[in-house]
């Protein structure tokens, strides 16, 4: 089940990121770290309504963060569409003890459908581009990479933005 996500959510949402982040490091990606993502910017989601969560037997272990929230640090990117109607994905996680049963297709079916329901134009992300599993995700998915954004204080390796066109304007 998926639902949005509510404050008392809070802790267990930070503990499957930093499952992921000990995960992803493990596998010598170093994508995510100590800094991000922060409880501080997962509690902002919660609060704007931004952040769902995927619940298995009654534990939650994934979320999801959607809005329409730009990072200025995209601008940098000729997008396929207008800075009109688009939706951003954040923080995709799924922790590492559930990954691999569709759970992260499941989230990302639910953002799309979220998208598409509210006649957005897009749907816009990145995602680290030493993280070979992820980059194949969303090329499976339809998302096209338009090039990259550096985050100084998550690495010193790009980030590729991706965009998939819900309709055409």
């Amino acid at each position: 089940m998926i639902r949005k996500a509510e404050i008392a959510d809070l802790v267990v949402v930070k503990e499957i990121a930093e499952a992921c982040t000990a995960a992803l490091i493990a596998d010598g990606i170093y994508q995510w770290n100590k800094e991000y993502p922060s409880r501080t910017a997962f509690k902002k989601d919660i609060e704007q309504g931004a952040l769902s969560v995927y619940e298995k037997e009654g534990e939650i272990v994934g979320c999801i963060m959607f809005s329409e929230e730009k990072d200025p640090l995209y601008n940098r990117i000729k997008w396929l569409t207008e800075d009109d109607k688009n939706v951003y994905i954040h923080r995709l996680a799924v922790h590492p003890t559930n990954q691999r049963q569709g759970i992260a297709r499941q989230l990302m079916d639910y953002a799309e459908a979220y998208a598409l329901a509210e006649q957005m134009n897009s749907i816009r992300l990145d995602t680290f581009s030493k993280n070979p599993r992820n980059i194949r995700f969303y090329e499976a998915r339809g998302y096209q990479n338009l090039g990259d954004v550096y985050f100084i204080r998550q690495s010193q390796y790009p980030f590729h933005c991706f965009e998939k066109v819900l309709k055409r304007i």
